[in-house]
């Protein structure tokens, strides 16, 4: 990451207390599209009720590639906002820094550690101190099903192994129906292949080979067997599927042309806007063999330091708001995402985000919550793209073999 010199990070500091102004908070963020705009509406509702004055900074694009650019030539100008949203080790890049708040003093009086999980929470904090606020959490490894199309194909549950999904894929095939939707971009290439190692290897497996990126796992025979499985699976979807827009492969599912969407669970926000009812219209169970695990990514906001006592007292209460149950509850609702904060009412919550929100709580417990690799919580962005790369290839050549792919990932992983 570009590094700031000494006398910017000092001027950030200045120009960020000139500009925040008594009680004013000024939040970068890349959620534009409707339930996240009505969520971030929520947000600003609360901080008007607290006597702040908030501004927006929204940059459209749903990666928020296109915030991070502005944003880095804004801290480097010496104007960085009160917060941004952000998520996994690029928190780390920006504290390393020098340019973010120590949230300490407000995460131990609302007692954050007891709320998070250890996984989630450190990635909040950068040497031991609370650096951002975390806002959601969607779980990664979910499969989806069209209860129409399942049906036409006498398939009668969602397969829970790899065989059972491969047997219910050729029943799929056999009435004339795509058994997988898939849209062929390289984050959504990557999706079905950490879902693939995770229920061919196991969260172990998963650990060694996508996050510390071990060589020995790498090279290993579980990595073969989870190429060979994740070569099969392309052989289910539709010539249609390169260049495809993820929501275009749910919308597959939704009208009965497709049976499996392998995908997170944003995917259900649009069977829901299509007024469809989760275990009637769609079904939605972990991706064979993770029942017990869970692949998370979650949404935050890093706070950058500020010197006006007004502008870091609305600062907190921005960060006490994001973590609050009220705001925890509407934006969940409406991204389709659950609650990051333990112990959350969950009774306004549809039956799939109260099974997520069950083994979130459960997988915290046993060692098995996952951060997702496809979805920059894992590993450095410049190695996760590596990595990316090389597995979109091997999806979208058949002529790349599985020997070469383990080579070219291995080599990649090594990317810094």
């Amino acid at each position: 990451m570009w590094k700031l010199t000494k006398v910017a990070a000092v001027a950030a500091v200045l120009a960020a207390s000139a500009s925040a102004g008594a009680g004013e908070v000024e939040v970068l963020h890349y959620w534009t599209s409707g339930g996240e705009a009505k969520s971030v509406a929520e947000l600003k509702k609360i901080m008007q009720g607290k006597g702040h004055t908030w501004r927006d900074f929204a940059v459209a694009g749903g990666g928020g590639d296109s915030a991070m650019t502005v944003l880095k030539s804004r801290v480097i100008s010496g104007n960085p906002p009160s917060a941004a949203q952000t998520k996994g080790p690029a928190i780390q890049e920006w504290a390393s820094e020098g340019v973010l708040a120590n949230m300490d003093a407000l995460a131990k009086a609302e007692k954050w550690d007891d709320l998070l999980p250890k996984v989630v929470a450190d990635i909040m904090k950068y040497k031991g101190a609370y650096v951002a606020a975390p806002v959601n959490v969607h779980r990664v490894n979910w499969m989806w099903g069209s209860s129409e199309a399942l049906k036409k194909a006498g398939v009668a549950a969602m397969p829970k192994t790899w065989d059972e999904f491969f047997a219910a894929a050729d029943k799929l095939k056999a009435a004339g129906l795509v058994p997988v939707a898939h849209g062929g971009q390289n984050w959504q290439d990557f999706t079905t292949f950490e879902s693939v190692v995770l229920g061919v290897g196991g969260p172990k497996f998963y650990q060694d080979a996508l996050v510390k990126l071990d060589d020995k796992a790498l090279n290993s025979d579980t990595m073969k067997k989870s190429l060979e499985t994740f070569r099969r699976i392309k052989s289910y979807t539709d010539p249609g599927a390169p260049g495809r827009d993820w929501n275009l492969a749910t919308a597959m599912l939704i009208q009965g042309k497709a049976g499996f969407q392998l995908m997170g669970d944003w995917a259900k926000g649009e069977f829901l806007a299509a007024n469809k009812v989760p275990g009637k219209d769609f079904m939605c169970a972990a991706a064979p063999g993770t029942t017990t695990s869970y692949t998370f990514n979650v949404d935050s906001f890093i706070l950058f330091k500020l010197k006006d006592a007004s502008a870091q007292k609305a600062q907190s209460d921005l960060a006490s708001s994001i973590m609050s149950p009220e705001f925890q509850e509407v934006f969940n609702l409406n991204k389709g995402s659950i609650p990051v904060r333990a112990g959350q009412k969950m009774d306004k919550f549809d039956d799939c985000a109260k099974a997520s929100a069950k083994d979130f709580a459960d997988t915290a417990k046993s060692g098995s919550l996952l951060p997702s690799v496809a979805h920059g919580m894992a590993i450095a962005p410049a190695t996760e793209g590596a990595i990316k790369d090389a597995v979109s290839q091997f999806w979208n050549d058949d002529k790349v073999s599985v020997a070469d792919a383990m080579k070219k990932i291995a080599t990649a992983a090594k990317t810094k």
